[in-house]
């Protein structure tokens, strides 16, 4: 084992005729200097036996930087920094305990630092301002809703409920936790918002969809003064690439030209995402080759909005680019475009090809989304029963989007044969969800389809005895900027007549065309 040696120039015990004072101060300033070339756990425990052997065990600042490099250095050993934590000698202050916490908030093991938080407070150990961000932060991210309230109720207690830092984070972990009214009305009550607290809360609100209150307090964000950052961005385009609202998408864009911003790896890859999901391919392609640096992201965006918008061959070719031009190596989301691009294509051998290589050339494990893309390029091309095998062969329990995905393919290549692979599939379906209505219309059509009435019949007279009603159809338009949503049986139009009366002067269009 690699020893540390223990300097020679100072003795281990001071001897009569030297200084102790001086004796400490020498050893303390070479231990620091050990701590600072510290590059292993190992390492670490050999300057702590040295610390205990030179009696400095009582120091708190060595003993904050030994918990320090335990809790945050890359080769950490949270358990080791815990132990120096409960076993110190003396009474150690708030910081130390601080790097614990934070140290687990960041780590595979997050409901630890509840646990080191609640030991802290039975020691009488009074929490500061930077202790409860992290400790908030732990318990965002294992959804400790309870125990975040009751941090939440210390946070008012010790009177930091006017820190801003605390309450940015507070509102991260509510909305993290999806307890959106929490947050917004946290947010609502803030005395001190800065930037970061905006960010919060509509990060917030994307991550609970509800996207009209995120637009709502960008609104407000810029009505009182704040400057929007390049996080601002990103979420806003991230609204609106889920509303699919193009024109808001393009005043964002002409947001960033106008503040400066620079175009880095998130708000690049933003831009092209928000313009692939409107539709807009060719806005797209232009951000993207406007792009001085792209990361992975930004090339499977790019990817994945080519092949599903028609553009197969060029999200292949793109593929092809990606590997030549760069270093880059693709992920999991590169793959699933690679997939699409397959499925809209109707490249089956390539599908499985690189299929293969994403596990045993990239050695990416392939996921439940990307078995669902080779079931989509088998169900397209009309190979049912290699696709059903294909699925029964997975290395893990299919869930029902799979199984969606192939009776939906069944519905068109296997109408004349619903007793065949079609039969097996409804059955997995419907045992994985028999209360999904969707699944019910869908394998009464595919019945009607064929020909078999009883049948049909039988499907929708269980879903009515069963209370089960088909989700209505939905649709949305945009014009002049605002969204506007049609659901199927619901005039939520106030000039629905209107609507109608356009609509019958268009069919009667089509119908004299048709004559002609």
């Amino acid at each position: 084992m690699v020893r540390l040696p223990i300097p020679t120039t100072v003795p281990i015990f001071p001897p009569k005729t030297v200084n102790a004072h001086s004796y400490f101060v020498s050893t303390k300033h070479q231990c620091l200097s050990l701590l600072k070339s510290c590059s292993s756990i190992k390492h670490l425990s050999q300057i702590h036996a040295q610390i205990q052997v030179s009696g400095l065990q009582q120091d708190n600042f060595l003993v904050f930087e030994l918990i320090r490099f335990c809790s945050l250095s890359p080769s950490n050993n949270l358990a080791y920094a815990r132990s120096l934590l409960y076993h110190s000698v003396n009474s150690i202050p708030p910081s130390s305990w601080n790097i614990v916490i934070r140290g687990y908030s960041t780590s595979n093991t997050p409901r630890e630092a509840i646990w080191v938080f609640r030991r802290m407070r039975r020691e009488g150990i009074r929490p500061n301002n930077l202790t409860f961000p992290f400790l908030l932060k732990a318990c965002a991210s294992c959804f400790a809703i309870k125990e975040g309230k009751q941090v939440h109720v210390d946070v008012i207690k010790h009177g930091l409920d006017c820190d801003v830092y605390v309450n940015n984070n507070l509102v991260h972990f509510y909305g993290s936790c999806k307890k959106i009214s929490d947050a917004c009305q946290l947010f609502d009550q803030m005395c001190i918002r800065t930037v970061v607290s905006w960010n919060a809360v509509i990060t917030s609100c994307v991550g609970s969809l509800r996207l009209g209150d995120a637009i709502g307090y960008f609104v407000k964000m810029m009505d009182f003064g704040f400057e929007p950052d390049q996080t601002t961005m990103v979420l806003m385009l991230e609204v609106c690439a889920e509303m699919g609202n193009l024109s808001l998408g393009k005043w964002i864009h002409s947001q960033v030209i106008e503040r400066g911003l620079l175009l880095n790896y998130q708000l690049g890859t933003a831009l092209v995402d928000m313009y692939a999901k409107s539709g807009a391919i060719s806005y797209a392609k232009l951000v993207f080759d406007r792009m001085k640096e792209k990361n992975v992201w930004t090339w499977s965006a790019m990817i994945l909005g080519l092949a599903q918008h028609g553009f197969a061959k060029k999200g292949l070719e793109l593929f092809v680019e990606m590997m030549k031009s760069s270093s880059i190596q693709p992920n999991y989301v590169t793959f699933l475009g690679v997939l699409c691009a397959c499925s809209h294509a109707g490249l089956v051998d390539d599908g499985f090809r690189y299929f293969h290589e994403m596990e045993y050339r990239y050695n990416i494990k392939p996921m439940m989304i990307h078995y669902g893309a080779m079931v989509d390029i088998l169900g397209r091309a009309g190979r049912l029963k290699q696709a059903f095998d294909f699925i029964m062969s997975m290395p893990f329990q299919p869930d029902p989007i799979v199984w969606r995905t192939l009776l939906s393919a069944c519905s068109i290549h296997d109408v004349n044969d619903i007793n065949g692979v079609a039969d097996n599939v409804r059955k997995k379906l419907l045992e994985l969800e028999p209360r999904r209505s969707g699944n019910l219309v869908m394998v009464a059509n595919m019945y009607a389809d064929a020909g078999m009435w009883e049948k049909a019949a039988n499907v929708r007279r269980l879903m009515r005895d069963g209370g089960l009603k088909k989700k209505g159809g939905e649709s949305s338009v945009e014009l002049a900027g605002s969204s506007h949503q049609f659901f199927s049986g619901y005039n939520s139009q106030d000039d629905d007549q209107g609507i109608y009366q356009l609509l019958d002067v268009l069919n009667l269009h089509m119908q004299t065309v048709n004559l002609l």
